[in-house]
């Protein structure tokens, strides 16, 4: 068999497993995974009819399998088996209590199916794999709120918050009709259509003191995430740029994405990062006071005079706690 005919061999079991995998899978979703022309895909799934797999076509929609026709599971390789430990140890970190929980339950199961060797394999892994605690925030009064969310969105029903925003007094109950949950900045979002408020809303589920899931189902068709997440109007952007030490600059290669990075040149002694930032007067100049004494602002000018008045009233109030505290000690 030659290398190309054996890529097109790959390729339809490949399909055939995605098939299984899915209710309904859509050509174009073939074509971006195994990067190859829709003329292609529709190829190679007329030569899986034509081999007997009974796909089931609807234009517009994609295909699927006749419910009744099933191959037994497939078993994992050695190297399938050892990416799902890197989940595992991922899904320890990123996730709440609940979806760890789930996900260590399917992760029994799937063991059993290793062969004993593989088994042998993971389990030498396993134990070599660490990751290190980081701050995502979790809620402690709704430790389940991700697989809520995730029922919710499923179900297509509305789910019952009570939900404290970061400048409210206390929590406020609403409903929502959850369209997508997204990772950002340490944090688990869901953008989700709010009745309280008549608008699409997002919620940091840290601050979430309540959930519950619902009978209530959607009441209105909903975009995919992707939707939501894209900026309608593009807010102004200001063009910064820093002169970081070098010793300095290779801390902020992480943070620095967050606050609109877009390029640097590297010299002898230190990094020019070129920045398009939105929030420039607040989020942007308090991550810059974090490192300023390694750092020399070159543009805007406004940076530097809200550095400037940012560190001037932090100042005084450092003198005005040590008078206080000298009061105190004559006392």
């Amino acid at each position: 068999m030659d290398s190309e005919n054996f890529k097109r061999f790959d390729r339809l079991v490949a399909i055939f497993i995605q098939l299984q995998s899915k209710r309904v899978v859509k050509a174009q979703e073939l074509a971006d995974r195994f990067q190859v022309s829709l003329r292609t895909i529709y190829r190679d799934i007329k030569a899986l009819e034509i081999s007997g797999v009974p796909i089931y076509s609807e234009a517009g929609v994609g295909y699927s399998l006749i419910e009744s026709y099933r191959l037994p599971p497939l078993s994992l390789n050695k190297e399938e088996a050892t990416s799902l430990v890197a989940a595992e140890k991922l899904m320890q970190k990123f996730s709440d209590k609940s979806i760890r929980d789930y996900f260590s339950s399917a992760m029994y199961k799937i063991k059993t199916a290793l062969k004993t060797v593989d088994k042998e394999w993971v389990s030498s892994i396993e134990s070599q794999v660490v990751m290190q605690p980081l701050q995502i925030k979790f809620s402690e009064k709704a430790p389940h709120a991700l697989a809520t969310l995730f029922e919710s969105i499923a179900r297509k029903t509305q789910v019952e918050l009570l939900y404290r925003a970061l400048d409210a007094p206390e929590a406020i109950r609403r409903f929502i009709e959850p369209v997508g949950v997204f990772h950002q900045h340490h944090s688990w979002h869901v953008i989700g259509f709010c009745h309280l408020r008549k608008d699409y809303r997002q919620f940091r589920t840290d601050r979430i003191e309540e959930i519950k899931n619902t009978e209530l189902p959607f009441e209105r068709k909903h975009q995919p995430l992707d939707f939501y997440l894209t900026p309608k109007e593009q807010q102004p952007v200001t063009k910064v740029q820093l002169a970081v030490e070098k010793d300095m600059a290779r801390y902020l290669q992480w943070d620095r994405n967050f606050y609109g990075f877009i390029s640097e040149e590297r010299h002898a002694d230190k990094v020019i990062m070129n920045f398009e930032v939105r929030d420039v007067e607040e989020a942007f100049v308090r991550w810059f006071l974090m490192f300023a004494d390694k750092a020399t602002i070159l543009e805007p000018s406004t940076l530097k005079e809200k550095a400037r008045l940012l560190l001037t009233k932090h100042l005084a109030k450092i003198n005005e706690e040590g008078k206080a505290l000298q009061i105190k000690d004559d006392c």
